[in-house]
């Protein structure tokens, strides 16, 4: 309480008065740090506070301050942009912690050399500006102490969404886009790979935890399976024995890693030693990394004697110049000479000072840094910090030419201007001139957001301690919800080539093409089995979500991972099918053709006379074209044949039946007009059988009229019936009317058949209707198993049934009416008397 009480006294603003002799009476000592703190002094001092290592005996920011000497000594040594005036530069290492982050803002906002704020003793240092790319919580904390001096707090680090808001943090200025803008970017990468198990590696802080919620929703909409490492601390010796091992990681190829630069290093090392505790061979992991730059010399120079890293993907942003890394080594030890002449470090003792500092200045007898030397190194990931130092410069120009016009003015005398104050440059760093001209790639978009275009970087690793950069996509913004990710699949095979192929990193074997993949209960999504696609579907690709339909005019193949265009399917003319039956139309044609020739030779001969001669020949003409109907449905169907296919079928068959029926009533007559005293014999005659043909024949064509009127058949073709066929065939039009045809048709064979089986047992040597009830029951018996068979065949096989119950009913009348006829013709001349015919 008593340390709080004197912390708020030495907070109090303190006169200074030459009158008093003494010096304050502040003699705590709270014992000795050693950070390591550059400084140059300067009229304006532009600061800055980084991380580079935990651990501090190693801790070395060469890669943090080289930017600031670089800039600092451009503009001091060109000095037009700020006449007459020096900058200078605070640089202060926090070691990922906030209480030494609280010493570092305390020192910088103390005058003199003790980290006294409010305290003017000593030497003046004017801070304009403070650079950072601290994690969300130390930037929180900084910016809360910074903003009760309105110093401004410029961040050169994807920082969290929370700085953004101007009314909890007005002092803050990012010069890059919100945290998140790599995201799409990493999972393309992910999905181009087929990388569905990886591991998500954060450090425990505020920042790492949003990355950790983040990244894991992101990749599970995708269908990426996340596995959490264990969350390590970055300000504090990791004990990694303490983490229990899971199983899981031996699968796990590929790291997404939510880091900076700065902590990149920690988290890698963190999980080479959680691998070293699995028992088993180790496949070399991928890295894909949030690193918005490039990764740091010092860092690549210590990473390739890692194990187990097989590449390293980061994300860069796009510029014209690139480093160039072949002369690495004679750099790397340039550096450091360089860095043993510049600085001398000293440890000033101070009476009043509350803490004491080991400082390490710049000497001012620096020789002037050449141009090629600024320009490789400014190659670096120290870029960023180069164009942010350079941008604070120029908006601190145009506050300082202001106010020294404004001296001159007033006083018309040439005097030194007055010296400018930390607040007095907010108004230059809010214009989007400041942002624009700052880092090259970094722009404003149409809604004043920053956005920034960024490359995705390959970084190849080689044994001999070398590396190589490889350019391996783009990530471009193109609305704030909508970004364009390309992927360079050339550059990833050459890198292959050079090295080695990329590893997978997957929970099971991928799905091939013809298998879709099923997820597994109470199992991650990226845990899953494959199943064969269902019967009409096919996948494409591996790890097919579903199976889909080939288009109507395709089918699968074998393996169900492609559609094949359909084969056309007719009962055709050039298969045995068609053959058959074309042939034995064509036969029976001719039967009956020689049947008729037969009948008119012998035209005079009792048994052609007996029952009607002139029905016998209608019958045997109706006959001929039955058969010949068989060839309309035989071929590919065409519009002519499908009009008169099904109505001429109808029509000659219901001829034919009204035919017969029209002899069975004249055998029926006959018998009963030689009884004596019967009026029957007058209907004897054509003029009977003739209305009795054209009676029932003439409503099956007027039926059939209907049907062509209304609903006339056409060509189809049926793509679903078969799998793998076009069936080419002729749409009825009207299944009703077909059906009312065809039902027509049987009805007449009913009443001819029933008439016929009556009238069989009539006293007669050669009884006809004993031989047209034969004909007519196998004619009823082809066409009532015509229909179940009709309907239960598809395709040709369909029509080829048609074809055959024709032929079959057409042969039947034929084979029992005139075959027995030309027998006795033939055979047994000695029957065709008219006295044997007479009944008896």
């Amino acid at each position: 309480m008593l340390l709080r009480l004197l912390f708020v006294l030495l907070l109090w603003p303190q006169r200074v008065c030459g009158m008093l002799k003494a010096k304050c009476l502040l003699t705590l000592e709270q014992g000795e740090v050693d950070p390591q703190i550059h400084y140059k002094p300067g009229d304006y001092s532009i600061s800055g506070i980084a991380s580079a290592m935990k651990a501090r005996k190693t801790s070395k920011l060469y890669w943090k301050f080289l930017p600031f000497v670089f800039t600092i000594e451009d503009f001091n040594q060109k000095g037009h942009l700020l006449p007459n005036i020096t900058l200078g530069y605070n640089i202060y290492e926090n070691f990922f912690k906030a209480d030494m982050t609280s010493d570092s803002l305390l020192d910088l906002l103390s005058d003199g050399e003790a980290n006294v704020p409010n305290y003017s003793c000593g030497r003046q240092r004017n801070t304009v500006a403070v650079l950072e790319e601290a994690e969300t919580g130390i930037s929180i904390q900084i910016s809360t102490m910074l903003g009760t001096y309105k110093i401004p707090q410029i961040s050169y680090s994807f920082a969290s969404k929370i700085l953004r808001n101007k009314t909890l943090f007005p002092f803050f200025y990012p010069m890059l886009p919100a945290e998140g803008v790599q995201y799409p970017g990493m999972v393309k990468l992910l999905l181009h790979f087929r990388w569905t198990l990886v591991g998500l590696i954060a450090p425990e802080t505020d920042q790492g935890e949003r990355f950790m919620r983040t990244m894991s929703s992101l990749m599970l909409r995708n269908g990426i399976c996340a596995i959490e490492y264990p969350r390590f601390p970055l300000n504090s010796y990791i004990i990694v024995s303490e983490f229990k091992v899971n199983s899981k990681w031996r699968k796990i190829n590929v790291c997404v890693y939510g880091s900076e630069t700065s902590s990149f290093q920690i988290g890698i090392k963190f999980v080479q030693d959680l691998l070293q505790h699995i028992q088993g061979p180790i496949v070399e992991k991928v890295w894909i990394t949030t690193a918005q730059w490039d990764l740091s010399l010092e860092f690549l120079y210590s990473i390739v004697s890692f194990k187990y890293i097989a590449a390293i993907f980061s994300f860069l942003i796009q510029k014209r110049k690139w480093a160039n890394y072949d002369a690495f080594d004679l750099f790397y030890i340039s550096l450091h000479t360089f860095v043993k002449n510049t600085f001398t470090c000293s440890s000033p003792k101070d009476d009043i000072s509350v803490k004491v500092w080991r400082r390490c200045r710049q000497r001012e007898e620096l020789v002037a840094l050449r141009e090629e030397e600024i320009d490789r190194s400014l190659a670096l990931d120290s870029y960023i910090i180069y164009s942010t130092i350079s941008a604070v410069a120029r908006a601190l120009n145009s506050p300082y030419m202001s106010t020294s016009k404004r001296s001159l003015r007033n006083r018309g005398v040439k005097v030194k201007a007055p010296r400018l104050k930390a607040w007095q440059l907010h108004s230059f760093l809010q214009t989007s001139q400041f942002h624009n001209n700052s880092i090259e790639g970094v722009y404003l978009d149409g809604k004043g957001d920053l956005t920034v275009d960024l490359n995705i970087v390959n970084w190849v690793l080689f044994l001999n301690k070398s590396f190589k950069r490889v350019k391996s996509g783009s990530l471009e913004k193109l609305t704030s919800q909508d970004f364009k990710v390309t992927i360079d699949q050339k550059s990833i095979t050459e890198v292959e080539m050079l090295t080695k192929p990329l590893p997978p990193s997957r929970c099971v074997e991928s799905c091939h093409p013809g298998f879709m993949k099923v997820v597994q209960k109470e199992q991650l999504i990226c845990c899953y089995d494959c199943l064969p696609c269902a019967e009409g579907t096919i996948s494409t690709m591996e790890d097919a979500e579903k199976c889909v339909i080939c288009s109507a005019d395709q089918h699968p193949n074998i393996n169900r991972d492609d559609c094949i265009p359909k084969a056309e399917t007719f009962l055709s003319y050039q298969e045995n099918l068609g053959i058959v039956l074309a042939s034995l139309a064509l036969f029976l044609s001719l039967v009956t053709g020689f049947v008729s020739g037969i009948f008119i030779k012998f035209q005079e001969t009792p048994i052609v006379k007996a029952n009607n001669r002139d029905l016998s020949y209608i019958l045997l003409l109706i006959l001929l074209l039955s058969f010949l109907t068989s060839f309309l449905l035989i071929g590919q169907p065409r519009r002519v044949t499908c009009l008169l296919r099904q109505t001429a079928f109808s029509s000659i068959f219901s001829v034919a039946i009204s035919t017969v029926l029209a002899k069975t009533i004249m055998v029926v007559l006959a018998f009963l007009a030689t009884k004596p005293g019967n009026k029957v014999q007058r209907w004897l005659g054509k003029s009977l059988a003739n209305s009795i043909i054209l009676s029932c024949s003439g409503v099956q064509i007027i039926l059939c009229s209907i049907w062509l009127g209304t609903f006339p058949p056409f060509p189809d073709s049926d793509m679903h019936t078969q799998s793998g066929e076009i069936i080419l065939q002729c749409n009825e039009g009207s299944v009703t009317m077909f059906y009312i045809a065809l039902g027509y048709m049987g009805f007449l064979a009913a009443i001819c058949f029933t008439v016929a089986f009556l009238a069989r047992n009539l006293p007669a040597a050669f009884n006809e209707a004993k031989l047209i009830t034969f004909s007519m029951l196998v004619f009823c018996s082809v066409w009532v198993s015509f229909l179940p068979t009709y309907l239960s065949t598809k395709g040709k096989y369909m029509v080829a049934v048609q074809v055959f119950s024709i032929l079959a009913s057409s042969a039947s009348l034929l084979g029992f009416l005139f075959i027995p006829k030309c027998y006795i013709i033939f055979v047994r001349s000695d029957l065709n008397t008219k006295q044997y015919l007479l009944p008896k």
